[in-house]
């Protein structure tokens, strides 16, 4: 009897952590965390290290979707349908975003050339991952209700949802030389790499593009930046795995 208890504590722990994870997006098209949501509601703004001018790092903890359904990308037989969404307040509007994800996903060097994924954003129909642009406090709480420690500078991946520090979006990253829609569709690659299967994998030799699938943000290791998971001539850019 103590045994059973103590495991339906553990499973009733593990459904908790994955529901603040994943919240449910309801037809209202706005998302609430409801561990996330900040009492007073307003972002709270400061500069925020690399990113250019001032910032919201504190926001609200509600999400609102972009409208309408995007065109298929990819004829991959494995469908993924996402939704995407912004915090609300932050300066970033959904549609807007999600017009620049959809592009990322559709792009020749892209995802969804290889073969087997293709991706359509959906509005309120079924999905197979969300993406959320947040403020940085607020991608430490949903990051961390899953155990992650994400410091207030980097984005995560928790089971079916990809959260995306407005840090990283609006301001890129050190280690990365380029515009920022290149940074960008390197947030996207690497975070829906995860999700399609991928796991980290290193600089595969000096010189040589970074994989889409490194960490880049923690050191190119003599690699050159790189944003997509093909080169130009539709070649997967590989690296050796890491654990």
């Amino acid at each position: 009897m103590t045994q059973l208890l103590l495991a339906s504590a553990a499973m009733a722990a593990v459904l908790v952590a994955g529901g603040a994870a994943y919240a449910y997006w309801k037809h209202t098209k706005t998302l609430a965390v409801t561990t996330c949501v900040r009492a007073g509601g307003s972002p709270s703004g400061a500069a925020i290290g690399d990113a250019p001018g001032v910032l919201p790092v504190v926001g609200p903890g509600t999400f609102t979707g972009a409208h309408g359904d995007g065109a298929r990308a990819g004829t991959g037989s494995r469908l993924r349908r996402y939704a995407v969404l912004a915090e609300d307040g932050i300066g970033v509007r959904a549609d807007t975003a999600a017009r620049e994800i959809d592009g990322i996903l559709a792009g020749p060097r892209g995802w969804s050339h290889d073969g087997t994924d293709s991706f359509q954003r959906t509005y309120d129909g079924p999905h197979d991952f969300v993406v959320k642009i947040a403020t940085p406090h607020t991608v430490d709480c949903l990051c961390g209700s899953a155990g992650l420690d994400t410091g207030g500078e980097v984005n995560c991946r928790i089971g079916r949802t990809i959260v995306v520090n407005l840090r990283r979006w609006v301001g890129g990253s050190p280690q990365f030389d380029g515009p920022i829609e290149e940074y960008r569709a390197l947030i996207i690659n690497h975070e829906v790499g995860h999700r399609i299967g991928r796991g980290h994998e290193g600089c595969p030799g000096a010189g040589r593009p970074a994989p889409v699938m490194m960490q880049q943000i923690k050191g190119l290791h003599g690699c050159t930046a790189n944003a997509w998971p093909y080169d130009r001539a539709g070649s997967y850019i590989g690296g050796p795995h890491v654990s």
